[in-house]
């Protein structure tokens, strides 16, 4: 099958408790439809966890307004490890998340009135689009993102995952992976000079080469239809060096552990990246041919960026749609298809209220 890059399936955000994260997100993100929750041991990570399999409990959640969801991620083996300086613009990895939302100055009077840290005010990013930035929690950053869009309405203030904000130390080379592999084709902006949006975050002043990638193409697959399009922006310091964010971590430790795409064709994928000097670092096809999370299965494969954040491709082969009747969805022949609207409001019976 030809290799296909259909979206965001997750981006993936380790917590020190899972049921608080869970809760926190759900409350505040509407990440509230659990598409499956396991606790077991990550076997195939040992390139990342230091050469150790590790007991971890994880649960993936969506917003049924559209956008990717969350891996909320748990070390259970272990104490999780949280990182141990300030974290500031430039520094090398996953920085900061973007969810997406349908009325920005709304998100950010709810936020407000919630008493959540806000970094500034509703802001304009180069090409016009307004945001602000928001602490969850655990102190990540999130950037809401005016869209516009929406899949089903909810009464939540923003959607899922638009996107991500990432450190680079050499913003050419790490293009050799986003655009180049993961396909976002399009450079609305790359600007250099000190911009007014970040001032309030933490290094934010500083001067910054700034490049904000999208697709060309619209994204395609059985998910695409809540999944929807994406961005990835980069962000090169010029007069700070950035640190390693997982320096003397491992993956699953606090922060964003990884940016998760849904895709087809893992065969082609695996040869692509490898022809492109990113071969990968796990891959579940050659180890085990699958991975069954009891409520989900499918196949999935990593590779590591220059900077070093860890890309995570999925090809799934069954999803739940009504758990309490056994109901699954098997995609193997017709992944590459968008799915009727229809299967998509079977997930709202997976809500957790």
């Amino acid at each position: 099958m030809k290799m296909q890059i259909n979206g965001i399936q997750q981006l993936g955000v380790g917590v020190t408790n899972i049921e608080e994260g869970f809760a926190w997100y759900r409350k505040h993100f509407g990440m509230d439809i659990k598409m499956f929750e396991e606790a077991a041991m990550a076997e195939l990570m040992l390139p990342h966890t230091e050469g150790k399999a590790r007991s971890r409990h994880a649960i993936l959640a969506l917003n049924m307004q559209g956008g990717g969801g969350f891996e909320i991620w748990q070390h259970t083996g272990k104490t999780p490890q949280n990182i141990d300086f300030q974290l500031q613009l430039g520094d090398l990895g996953i920085f900061i998340g973007k969810l997406n939302t349908a009325d920005v100055h709304k998100a950010f009077a709810y936020c407000q009135k919630l008493g959540l840290t806000l970094l500034g005010e509703v802001v304009k990013n180069p090409s016009g689009t307004e945001h602000f930035f928001v602490n969850d929690i655990y102190g990540n950053i999130w950037d809401i993102v005016q869209t516009g869009s929406l899949v089903f309405k909810t009464d939540s203030i923003t959607g899922g995952v638009y996107g991500v904000v990432i450190g680079v130390n050499d913003a050419d080379e790490s293009l050799k992976v986003y655009r180049d592999i993961l396909g976002f084709d399009v450079v609305e902006y790359d600007i250099i000079e000190c911009f007014g949006d970040f001032s309030e975050l933490p290094g934010g002043k500083n001067t910054c080469r700034r490049i904000l990638l999208k697709h060309s193409r619209k994204v395609n697959g059985a998910f695409s239809p809540i999944l929807g399009p994406s961005c990835i922006e980069l962000v090169q310091t010029k007069d700070y060096q950035g640190k390693e964010i997982y320096k003397g971590r491992i993956w699953g430790d606090p922060g964003f552990i990884h940016l998760c795409y849904d895709i087809n064709g893992m065969d082609d994928l695996r040869q692509k990246a490898k022809e492109m000097g990113f071969a990968f670092t796990v891959d579940s096809e050659i180890d085990m041919k699958t991975f069954d999370m009891g409520e989900a299965a499918g196949s999935f494969a990593y590779i590591q960026a220059p900077e070093g954040t860890l890309i995570e491709f999925v090809e799934t082969h069954k999803i739940p749609l009504v758990k309490k009747i056994g109901w699954y969805l098997n995609l193997d022949k017709r992944a590459v298809k968008p799915l009727p609207r229809w299967v998509f409001r079977l997930f709202s019976m997976m809500r957790v209220k």
